[in-house]
């Protein structure tokens, strides 16, 4: 798991933006998985951005969203659909037929889901998925306890994410309690995941994600796992960690084989023995 350790909450979504970017560049047909919620606003924006300025081209991506809450229209101002059209997809030359939510209508719950991992089959699987991590270390709506082998399917909302969730209602009693969300194998399945958190409210999840045991009582550890990770955070959601010093080693060694100043790394210094 690669941590990047960024000074504060805009400079981890410039750093963000640009993994999302340079897959974009390399791969226009790329499919990326997105998320909703606070922490990835300033991505979205830092993507808007590079778009209108610099003409990062969308046109050829397909985007499969985490998640959405069971029961609420599309057009509601709280559902994930209608989130990612207003801070991400309605400002940039996304294809809209290529934009996917699960779908939080259908009652048919096994039919949807399973309908949804295969238009991620279908589609090649997703090159890049955007992840937040909650306060208590779970990603997507896979909750504490969530099996670390599941697949897109219909979960039941804890009272710590429907309290969390309470402020964006107006209140606690008008939360969703059911929401369609990809599983934890299915993220695994990605071919690089990107999570994000800021803040020291997520300092404690961080922590437990990046240098606990894995555990399904903090889903986001499954990344532990994964062959491409990273996470980027700002100090305050890193400063639970006991190894930044190692990450920040790692991340200069990286940039000095990204620029090819192989010598600064030690690499043919030294003449070969006679």
């Amino acid at each position: 798991m690669r941590v990047v350790i960024e000074k504060d909450a805009d400079a981890v979504a410039v750093r963000a933006a640009r993994f999302v970017a340079d897959l974009v560049r390399r791969k226009p047909a790329c499919v990326l998985g997105l998320a909703r919620g606070e922490t990835p606003l300033g991505l979205y924006r830092e993507l808007i951005r590079l778009h209108r300025e610099e003409g990062l081209d969308f046109s050829r991506v397909t985007t499969f969203n985490l998640d959405e809450y069971v029961g609420l229209e599309v057009t509601h101002p709280q559902s994930c659909r209608h989130a990612m059209q207003q801070n991400l997809l309605r400002h940039v030359n996304l294809d809209p037929a290529r934009t996917h939510v699960p779908d939080g209508l259908s009652l048919d719950f096994e039919s949807s889901c399973q309908q949804y991992e295969q238009m991620i089959c279908d589609a090649g699987g997703i090159d890049l998925q955007v992840l937040g991590i909650g306060s208590d270390g779970h990603i997507a709506f896979n909750e504490p306890g969530s099996s670390l082998g599941s697949r897109t399917r219909v979960k039941s909302l804890t009272g710590e994410t429907l309290r969390d969730n309470a402020r964006l209602f107006g209140s606690e009693d008008l939360v969703p309690r059911l929401a369609i969300t990809m599983g934890i194998a299915t993220i695994i399945e990605s071919r690089r995941c990107l999570l994000l958190a800021t803040g020291s409210g997520k300092a404690s999840a961080v922590r437990s994600a990046i240098e606990g045991p894995m555990t399904a009582q903090v889903t986001a550890s499954a990344l532990q796992l994964h062959r491409d990770a990273i996470v980027v955070l700002d100090e305050e959601a890193a400063s639970w960690l006991t190894r930044r010093a190692y990450y920040a080693e790692v991340e200069a060694t990286q940039a000095l084989l990204e620029t090819g100043q192989w010598r600064q790394l030690g690499i043919g210094k030294q003449a070969a023995p006679a």
